[in-house]
């Protein structure tokens, strides 16, 4: 970096730590390094000393002195990015890995995967500007929830997607979510098996735990565990399906008497609860990483950032991502 530069703290950053806002925008920067610039003064906040655990407020400057450093640059897509962003432009904001056979995209919350009523932008239809030379648009080959954020896969050509299609239905895909719940499970982490029937209602399907051998119903089977909890209240779960049924996750979570935060079909009134302060009101459901196997051969392992009123949340509730990182290692 040529010299001083002056930034200013999103909205989606108020409450962040300073040292955690470095490490998002300056991965490269090392912890001594970062607390010798703050010891210094050479860091601040609207011309203030600071300290490497200052909240930092949407609308502050923060003076960053020079690095040698990279700044990573790429910001997290909004409701606003995805309203002024043009198809083509919208998708390289989302664009997380790229290969000849296989683009992997960060969906952002509240875009949906495909069409239906009343949607006239989703990732089926901004694939069109991505047609390749031969005008072969690139395939769908899973869905995600429009207001579940994180991995969603893609196939460049039909014998990646039949490739990877194929994966999917034989459960050889291994995909982990991070969800913040109501509570806490009686046990830390567990087995979820019920039958899932779908409810057609006024608005719109829902999912239900029903018997074996209803009309309708499928077999599911969920993997979860806990990461950290912040009092009574909330927990962040690591769940993981082993089937792949309309809104699994988010009825497995509500079968556990934790319904995942945010959830305006599975988290209702009925449950007598009062939305804490600092957390918007939005599904907290993340598809965090993937793993499976390559049309190519190998291994394609994709880990997606938490959308920015994920990223709120956790640094309102102090989460660490680390910590998921120290429950893998056990």
């Amino acid at each position: 970096m040529a010299g001083v530069e002056q930034k200013t703290v999103e909205d989606d950053e108020g409450g962040m730590r300073l040292d955690r806002w470095f490490k998002d925008h300056y991965p490269g920067l090392g912890f001594g390094k970062l607390q010798k610039l703050i010891r210094s003064g050479q860091v601040r906040i609207d011309g203030g000393r600071v300290k490497s655990d200052t909240r930092i407020q949407p609308g502050q400057t923060i003076r960053v002195p020079p690095l040698d450093v990279d700044h990573k640059g790429a910001k997290p897509i909004t409701e606003k990015t995805m309203r002024n962003h043009g198809d083509a432009d919208l998708l390289a904001q989302m664009l997380i890995h790229e290969d000849p056979k296989v683009f992997v995209f960060n969906k952002p919350s509240g875009l949906a995967v495909q069409g239906g009523s009343g949607l006239t932008r989703h990732v089926d239809m901004l694939l069109e500007s991505w047609r390749n030379k031969k005008g072969e648009k690139p395939r769908l080959v899973h869905r995600l929830d429009r207001d579940t954020s994180g991995v969603l896969v893609v196939a460049r050509t039909r014998g990646a997607a039949q490739a990877l299609t194929a994966a999917f239905r034989t459960r050889d895909a291994k995909k982990k979510y991070w969800a913040l719940v109501k509570g806490a499970p009686q046990r830390r982490e567990g087995r979820i098996s019920t039958w899932l029937v779908k409810d057609q209602l006024l608005d719109g399907d829902r999912m239900r735990v029903c018997e074996h051998g209803e009309k309708g119903a499928d077999h599911a089977i969920s993997y979860y565990r806990t990461i950290e909890t912040a009092g009574r209240d909330l927990t962040w779960l690591e769940m993981e399906p082993h089937t792949g049924r309309t809104h699994q996750l988010r009825v497995h979570a509500q079968y556990l008497e934790c319904p995942i935060i945010g959830d305006p079909k599975y988290l209702t009134s009925d449950h007598h609860w009062e939305f804490p302060n600092g957390i918007q009101k939005r599904l907290h459901l993340h598809a965090r990483s993937i793993s499976i196997p390559h049309p190519s051969g190998g291994m394609l392992e994709v880990t997606a950032p938490l959308p920015p009123h994920m990223v709120q949340t956790w640094n309102l509730l102090e989460f660490d991502e680390r910590a998921a990182e120290q429950e893998d290692e056990r």
